[in-house]
């Protein structure tokens, strides 16, 4: 750390964030075309949520003593390309522990709106009509979690007093955890025929990348859910729209490739698909919980502790 007070860049105002330490002056940058003070002091740079990926990366390339970028999110794909702006040792932290429980109940709620045709009953009010009938429940259904972090935990967390006749978790690695297996995603062929369910929770890397593609979908079973909290990347769109235009799949999809999804694409009509618009992370879960992870890292950058959540260091 350097010998004068170095910048901390926010984005949101430091007297909304309690526990913050004195050592740093803070300021206030959220994404807006002026920069709040020179880039060149700022030493710790939280990024902006919900801005393009040209906005966050902006300030980087004139940061030329920055230690830390947090970003306020789980992924941290958005700023993998503004790395290389950066000199050796910068640290980048991702905000897990942020959006767990949000995106956690998002995923229930897409699983339990599909599965009771929740969609269907509000067209149904708008036209004035009384769809009443037998609609499927979670209950007794066997669900596959696709990418067992700390999201894909919290989404069984909130599935545990569902009666499901099942939960099977699947990671990159197989392990074991106090709740039993987690298998590899090497098993997911032979684990995909049997759910009822799957939710996608996985980051999006090179592995995962399009990870439900043709021959994943293919392997669902008839009438099976894809649920997608995760990124839009890890499905291939042009497969699903194949198996949903065909009736053989239902989906739904808080996050899209492309993104947003432009008007006039075939997925915002396709059959049994519900669509929202990537408000996995984006509720009032959020704010306290960004702003506690932001004041402890702090702490522990002014104490030069380890921080949490570094995902990677510049070489």
């Amino acid at each position: 750390m350097t010998a004068k007070t170095p910048d901390v860049w926010l984005p949101f105002p430091a007297e909304q964030v309690e526990g913050l330490p004195d050592s740093f002056r803070y300021r206030h940058w959220d994404g807006e075309e002026a920069f709040p003070a020179d880039p060149a002091a700022c030493a710790f740079y939280v990024t902006p949520y919900m801005k393009s990926d040209e906005v966050t990366l902006r300030p980087l390339a004139a940061m030329p003593d920055l230690e830390v970028v947090q970003t306020l999110t789980a992924g941290v794909d958005h700023v993998l390309g503004g790395l290389d702006l950066l000199r050796p040792g910068v640290r980048l932290c991702n905000a897990r522990g942020v959006h767990e429980a949000s995106t956690a109940e998002l995923a229930l709620t897409l699983t339990l709106a599909s599965l009771r045709g929740i969609p269907r009953m509000v067209r149904g009010q708008d036209g004035e009509q009384w769809l009443s009938g037998f609609y499927e429940a979670l209950a007794d259904k066997s669900v596959l979690i696709v990418g067992y972090g700390s999201i894909g935990t919290a989404v069984e967390d909130r599935l545990a007093p569902f009666e499901c006749a099942r939960i099977t978790r699947v990671a990159r690695s197989a392990r074991t955890t106090v709740r039993g297996p987690v298998e590899a995603f090497a098993d997911l062929p032979g684990l995909l025929p049997e759910a009822d369910v799957v939710i996608l929770c996985t980051p999006l890397t090179d592995e995962t990348r399009g990870l439900a593609g043709a021959d994943f979908l293919r392997r669902m079973k008839t009438g099976a859910l894809l649920v997608n909290v995760a990124r839009g990347s890890v499905v291939d769109t042009a497969a699903l729209l194949a198996e949903l235009e065909s009736g053989r799949l239902r989906a739904a999809l808080d996050v899209t490739d492309p993104e947003p999804l432009p008007a006039g694409h075939p997925l915002w009509h396709a059959p049994n698909v519900l669509i929202t618009p990537h408000v996995g992370g984006s509720s009032s879960a959020f704010e306290p919980r960004a702003k506690r992870l932001v004041a402890r890292q702090l702490t522990r950058f002014a104490a030069g502790e380890p921080l949490e959540n570094t995902v990677l260091i510049t070489d």
